[in-house]
């Protein structure tokens, strides 16, 4: 049983960790992160959904470390796992374990990794499929997005500048402000691909799973671009 859907990016700045005195520079951001995570602590499970070069699905088992990352941090997907953690887990499983071990300890979070380049209709298929598991299962869940917005939006970001950027990172926080399923659907991946929106899988997996009529309340809590790339934070509820 769905109960919500949220939002976070996927930098791995958001582990103060990992930038040391730069932490500062992001407290908005993280406290918006966390602020999400701590609102989905009413789910007794959480189902993650990111982008990755390819396909996988993670268990609530799964241990991860930020060790590739430069600070040998561990997280988990699920209350009392041990093991050794895995520095190759993908990031959006970190993210969301380290959401989880800071917000909702006690929450199970499986993770999909949807290959970046999927097609919308795979996208939309995938979520139409997690959308019926959802309806099927009567435990009180909630979907964690884990996506960023276009990495171009500056000269310095990671993949430079481009003069689209900031047109369609600014349509995709109105689009997730007001729970536009449509608009999501509607990224075009070869111009995702060019703005380095490598989100845009997961975005139109979000859409999919509420469908054409979109979310019964949808609110943007956070939205910047410290490094030239887009970070939204927010939640859907159906």
């Amino acid at each position: 049983m769905l109960i919500a859907a949220a939002f976070v990016p996927s930098p791995p700045l958001l582990v103060p960790e990992l930038t040391g005195s730069a932490a500062a520079e992001t407290a908005d951001l993280r406290d918006a992160v966390l602020a999400v995570g701590a609102e989905l602590r009413a789910a007794a499970q959480w189902v993650v959904v990111g982008t990755g070069t390819e396909a996988a699905d993670l268990p609530d088992t799964a241990v991860g470390t930020f060790r590739g990352f430069g600070v040998d941090l561990a997280v988990s997907l699920g209350p009392a796992t041990a093991g050794t953690p895995d520095p190759q887990l993908p990031l959006s499983a970190l993210i969301a374990g380290w959401m989880r071990d800071r917000t909702a300890p006690v929450v199970r979070a499986t993770t999909h990794v949807v290959p970046a380049d999927a097609t919308p209709q795979d996208c939309a298929r995938f979520g139409r499929r997690l959308r019926d598991a959802l309806d099927a299962d009567r435990t009180p869940t909630a979907l964690l997005v884990v996506a960023d917005g276009p990495a171009t939006l500056t000269a310095k970001a990671p993949g430079a500048y481009h003069p689209r950027a900031q047109e369609v990172d600014e349509a995709l926080g109105a689009a997730l402000a007001v729970g536009d399923a449509a608009a999501l659907a509607a990224l075009d991946p070869a111009l995702c691909t060019e703005l380095v929106l490598d989100g845009r899988a997961a975005w139109q997996v979000l859409a999919a799973v509420f469908g054409a009529d979109g979310p019964a309340a949808a609110a943007t809590t956070h939205s910047s671009a410290p490094y030239g790339v887009g970070y939204h934070v927010g939640v859907w509820r159906p």
